[in-house]
């Protein structure tokens, strides 16, 4: 009985979160501003913007001449040197828009005993801390329908501020809107959302060519579902208590529940070249904020977001 009323405790303590988030999230926001900012310093050594082929002044790389190129590319110099020609290719230097979307609804305010933050925590830090990296990198970063693009350095303390005093109801997904065809999209989100409303977020964001990664958040007790004994589940958004009398006989239907949900969004992304992944919050935030920026290498085509890797994050 006493396991069933700290499991229980748990998921009301969960529910008092979401349902205080607004009230707590300014008190919160100072840590998570410098933990952001420790992680993006931690790994914006070494990195030298996301480097692309394209009009401007720095050089980049030689590559072999294709046949059909205007001659006039050719580098003749460093042709003499080899049987083949080739042609000084320059680094892209036009800064273009990253999207970056934080899910803040109730669901994300849950964190288990073996989180290191919550979901909506792990979240705002790795938001913040690649908008650090991209804006160091030359790029803009905004946040749909709250805070338009910049290249100001300090990003991390507009993002903030705009979080800070949005007063509009917090979405799972992003609001609609259309964003150019050079475009990125980072969307970070438990993705417990019905798959025909992501796939009716996909459809729209996509429409114009942009380019995109869904990143699942999760809790460790969501990714194992460690649960036995009477448990009442608390849906933090509205919908309601489900009581289970036995809730580990419940563990195969929610994990197989849980993959197939994941295959339905990896199937989604597949079909527009964008990323899918998931992190855990017990693991480390600077793991994911390099995937992500290792992710966000555009392709010599201009191809956008490439999946780089199948594992998680």
């Amino acid at each position: 009985m006493a396991a069933e009323t700290t499991q229980r405790d748990r998921e009301i303590l969960a529910v008092r979160r979401a349902d205080g988030e607004s009230r707590t999230l300014a008190a919160s926001l100072p840590r998570l501003v410098l933990e952001a900012r420790r992680i993006a310093a931690n790994v914006i050594h070494g990195l030298h913007g996301r480097r692309r082929a394209g009009a401007g002044e720095s050089f980049w790389q030689y590559r072999r001449f294709v046949s059909g190129e205007p001659s006039q590319r050719v580098d003749w110099r460093r042709s003499a040197r080899d049987d083949h020609l080739y042609v000084r290719e320059q680094e892209w230097e036009a800064a273009h828009t990253v999207w970056l979307w934080p899910d803040r609804s109730p669901s994300m305010a849950f964190a288990s005993k073996g989180a290191r933050d919550s979901k909506l925590e792990r979240a705002l830090i790795v938001t913040f801390a690649l908008a650090e990296l991209l804006v160091a990198g030359g790029e803009r970063v905004g946040i749909p329908g709250l805070m338009n693009p910049t290249a100001s350095r300090s990003v991390i303390d507009k993002m903030a501020q705009a979080i800070l005093h949005d007063d509009a109801a917090r979405l799972s997904l992003p609001p609609s809107f259309v964003p150019s065809a050079l475009a990125e999209i980072v969307v970070l989100s438990d993705f417990w959302s019905p798959i025909t409303e992501i796939r009716t977020m996909l459809a729209g964001l996509s429409a114009s060519g942009a380019h995109g990664a869904l990143v699942q958040i999760v809790d460790p007790a969501e990714e194992t579902f460690p649960y036995s004994g009477r448990i009442e589940f608390v849906e933090p958004e509205g919908f309601g208590v489900i009581t289970a009398g036995r809730a580990e006989r419940w563990a195969d239907d929610y994990v197989a529940r849980l993959a197939l949900h994941r295959d339905q969004i990896r199937e989604e992304t597949a079909k527009l070249d964008w990323l899918f992944s998931t992190h855990t919050t017990s693991r480390s935030a600077a793991e994911l904020l390099l995937f992500l920026h290792g992710g966000m290498m555009v392709s010599k085509s201009g191809g956008g977001i490439s999946v780089k890797a199948g594992r998680s994050a």
